[in-house]
């Protein structure tokens, strides 16, 4: 696995090595030893599966705030979307800052979050598949989003009218929001 420094601090770019032959193809798609290897260590305890049906739909910018924050491992099993992370930890040298990048069906790519987090996606496609892995649990509780045009963060979606579901439409705007992230030093 070739795991990828990002320009937003903790964020990383994995790709899988793909194994293929006329049958088809394999590739290991985690690998906790290889993670730790690289200095990654993360214990994922929940999988998420989403659908998509229309190009142009927008997930987020969600999160899960204190305690319950969650960090994820995302892929785009079928179909493509731009994926993108911002760093919503106070006095990080990255706060408000964000990554985004093409994740498809055809790259195989993933994408690392951290804890502290905001998480979006963008579909490319008709007929998306995403896949997350979660570090913990979802709780409604702390479930929170951020606005997706959100004029502090200024993410370059190259769209203007997304789909949107009637929570992210109305999601509040960082300054807004209730936000509790601090960056920790390691």
């Amino acid at each position: 696995m070739n795991v990828i420094k990002t320009d937003v601090l903790d964020v990383y770019i994995l790709e899988p090595k793909i194994f293929g032959d006329k049958r088809g193809w394999f590739m290991e798609s985690w690998s906790n030893k290889t993670m730790e290897e690289a200095g990654l260590h993360y214990d994922f305890v929940q999988d998420n599966h989403s659908f998509s049906a229309e190009k142009g739909t927008l997930r987020g910018l969600h999160f899960q705030k204190g305690e319950d924050a969650q960090a994820k491992l995302v892929r785009c099993a079928r179909g493509a979307v731009l994926d993108v992370a911002v760093d919503l930890r106070e006095d990080s040298p990255t706060y408000k800052k964000w990554v985004a990048v093409e994740l498809s069906e055809t790259n195989y790519r993933q994408l690392l979050i951290p804890r502290g987090f905001a998480h979006a996606f963008l579909t490319l496609t008709d007929d998306v598949e995403f896949l997350y892995k979660a570090d913990n649990y979802y709780a409604p509780q702390s479930d929170r989003n951020i606005i997706w045009n959100d004029p502090d963060i200024n993410i370059e979606w190259e769209i203007d009218n997304p789909i949107l579901s009637e929570k992210d439409a109305n999601a509040p705007t960082l300054r807004e929001s209730d936000v509790d992230f601090k960056y920790e030093e390691k």
